[in-house]
């Protein structure tokens, strides 16, 4: 078992307050395109519109923050791994604060999100063949040079800084019945359990994986963190093995409702329907919740849906062969 602390939705709280107005408060836009073919009263959260172009940015400055306070200022470096969005989002966090970044990434990552990380004057090591090669060596790493590991969701602070998002839905759709939630290694959905599970428990929370990567299905079938074998997939910020001991699974075992996949046409055909009838970009990651949605998988017929448009640092090569008919 981890020996990191359980967030809770206290700390959900002191990261809204740490935050401060640093990251932006996201629109919650009724989406009549959804809701029609939903038959349901659908909302979008767009997190695509938020500092760095994902939610990360919540999760990442929320842990710099309170790494500096927890050492008087005097922090060290930090290190991650990352697909692309939690390195960009540590990197801009980093710089705010002024500490040193290394962010180690599979060298496949897109390169809108590489080039982000180093605009943002992080140290890019892009070597890795797959996410979790650079997880090893960015683990290797920090605790060879003495740097502050700071994981994209198995941390307390950036899963209460993720769940600040929960907290703006419920204040926005305080009736919402359904939030729908990607779920890649749960650092959001376990975030946003913790913030409904206090503020809004009646409200029923879906994550949604994609199929080429089922960590959670596979983990909650059998009770425990369970390695997989994942594929590649368009939506890249969601697919490889959870830490062993991540703190996120408790917290989606117990927090959310129903865990559903998504197929990789459905995710294109999400980002084409986001693009095509509500002019959102969104990379594959950013669009599974609505993909879930459009695939049926998600009881929404006379409810008031709340759904997740998690990110939009998408290639342009990528984009244009997805909203490709």
């Amino acid at each position: 078992m981890s020996d990191l602390v359980m967030p809770t939705v206290h700390d959900v709280f002191a990261a809204r307050h740490r935050l401060g107005r640093d990251v932006r408060r996201t629109w919650l836009a009724a989406s009549p395109w959804l809701s029609s073919i939903a038959d349901g009263d659908v909302w979008l959260k767009l997190e695509s519109l938020q500092v760095t172009h994902s939610f990360k940015s919540r999760g990442a400055l929320n842990a710099v923050r309170a790494l500096v306070e927890r050492t008087d200022g005097d922090a060290p470096m930090v290190v991650t791994a990352s697909a692309g969005n939690h390195g960009r989002a540590l990197a801009w966090a980093a710089e705010q604060s002024g500490l040193q970044c290394v962010v180690f990434t599979p060298s496949t990552a897109p390169e809108t999100k590489l080039a982000a990380i180093r605009r943002h004057g992080a140290d890019l090591r892009a070597e890795s063949a797959t996410y979790d090669d650079a997880e090893a060596a960015a683990r290797e790493f920090a605790s060879r040079e003495g740097a502050t590991y700071i994981s994209p969701y198995n941390h307390p602070e950036v899963i209460a800084g993720a769940g600040t998002v929960g907290l703006e839905i419920v204040e926005a759709l305080p009736d919402a019945e359904i939030v729908v939630v990607p779920l890649g290694g749960g650092g959001l959905a376990a975030g946003i359990g913790i913030a409904l599970e206090a503020a809004a428990p009646r409200a029923t929370i879906v994550g949604v994986e994609v199929e080429a990567s089922t960590p959670f299905t596979t983990g909650l079938e059998r009770g425990r963190i369970t390695e997989i074998t994942w594929r590649p997939s368009l939506a890249d910020g969601l697919v490889g093995n959870l830490e062993p001991g991540s703190i996120t699974f408790p917290i989606v075992q117990r927090t959310i409702h129903r865990v559903v996949t998504v197929s990789e046409d459905d995710v294109e055909r999400a980002m084409r329907g986001l693009a095509g009838e509500e002019h959102l970009i969104a990379e594959g990651a950013g669009a599974v919740a609505a993909a879930a949605v459009l695939a049926g998988k998600v009881p929404t017929e006379g409810r008031r849906v709340a759904v997740l448009v998690t990110g939009a640092n998408v290639d342009l090569h990528r984009l244009v062969t997805a909203l490709q008919v």
